[in-house]
């Protein structure tokens, strides 16, 4: 029940007090570039370990994952400091790849070498591709990025909060990339087993307005709250904490992440059962035709981008 968390900012240090908070982790282990930040991380939580049964927060190098089961990578430029945050750029996070994927070829052989069993998290943006260049780097395939599963929180709350209804009734998926490209299943999103286009002609509510103003929300969540605070960091934190406990506790439990998918010679993210040795396996959702293909877009765009990295 160990985990690793390399890069301690603000997503690190979230994903730290997350995981601590639920209890379900009995050790994190920091590392960062400067270990006086993850010294002063763990320490400043270390003296709150009396509230959180169980776990024990320290700082240390890669040595110190040894017999870790995961490690979460969130280290890297994030999307204010890397010039992501203009809604009208249709390269959204993938502008965020080439720093990345330097800091990835620095990180993932330490970490291989260090914790050759652990699944490997990445939570740095943009998550697919960079799960791609960690598979590639690590040479194995437990390798889950946590992808689309913010952003499906994100949508089923969006959906609730306009329907009065509890974010935890509404069933509700965002596939392919936590990007531009993302794709909404509109025609598999159900309310109570009743298909939310259903409710809505129900109560007359336009759909196409109601789909406009719940994706655009969606989209454009994180951007809105790096405006506010300067990174979207809690969100984030509490996703990558319940997949680690997911991992950890072997729950084999079905969330959208992203893993290498050969039928599409990428990583997307789909509904998969994750478990110990990360996804198990990938479920396909019902999909119209235009979800499909907006999908398939989505991962020829990803193939295409990723592919030079992996060349290298």
């Amino acid at each position: 029940m160990k985990m690793g968390i390399i890069g301690v900012g603000s997503v690190g240090s979230a994903i730290a007090m997350a995981a601590a908070s639920r209890a379900r982790v009995r050790e994190v282990v920091l590392v960062d570039r400067n270990r006086a930040r993850a010294k002063a991380v763990a320490t400043d939580m270390h003296y709150g370990e009396a509230l959180s049964p169980l776990v024990t927060i320290r700082d240390g190098d890669y040595v110190d994952l040894a017999d870790a089961g995961l490690a979460v990578i969130t280290a890297g430029i994030n999307e204010k400091a890397g010039g992501a945050t203009d809604r009208s750029d249709p390269a959204g996070r993938l502008r965020l790849l080439d720093a990345n994927v330097a800091v990835f070829r620095d990180i993932v052989p330490r970490l291989v070498k260090a914790a050759p069993q652990a699944v490997i998290v990445v939570a740095t943006d943009p998550p697919e591709p960079l799960a791609d260049v960690a598979r590639h780097l690590a040479g194995h395939d437990r390798i889950v990025d946590a992808g689309t599963y913010l952003d499906s929180l994100r949508f089923r709350l969006h959906i609730a909060e306009r329907l009065g209804v509890g974010p935890d009734s509404v069933e509700a998926n965002v596939v392919g990339e936590h990007g531009t490209s993302s794709v909404f299943l509109w025609s598999s999103a159900r309310i109570g087993g009743m298909p939310v286009r259903e409710l809505l002609g129900r109560r007359k509510i336009e759909f196409a307005t109601f789909r406009k103003d719940v994706e655009q929300d969606v989209r454009f969540a994180n951007i809105t709250i790096i405006e506010g605070i300067g990174a979207s960091q809690y969100g984030i934190g509490m996703v990558c904490a319940r997949i680690a406990e997911v991992i950890l506790g072997d729950e084999r439990a079905v969330f959208p992440v992203g893993s290498y998918n050969p039928r599409f010679g990428t990583t997307v993210s789909l509904p998969s059962i994750v478990g110990r040795q990360g996804v198990i396996e990938v479920l396909e959702p019902e999909m119209s035709d235009d979800e499909r293909q907006g999908l398939e877009r989505g991962a020829a765009r990803l193939r295409e981008t990723v592919g030079k990295y992996l060349s290298r």
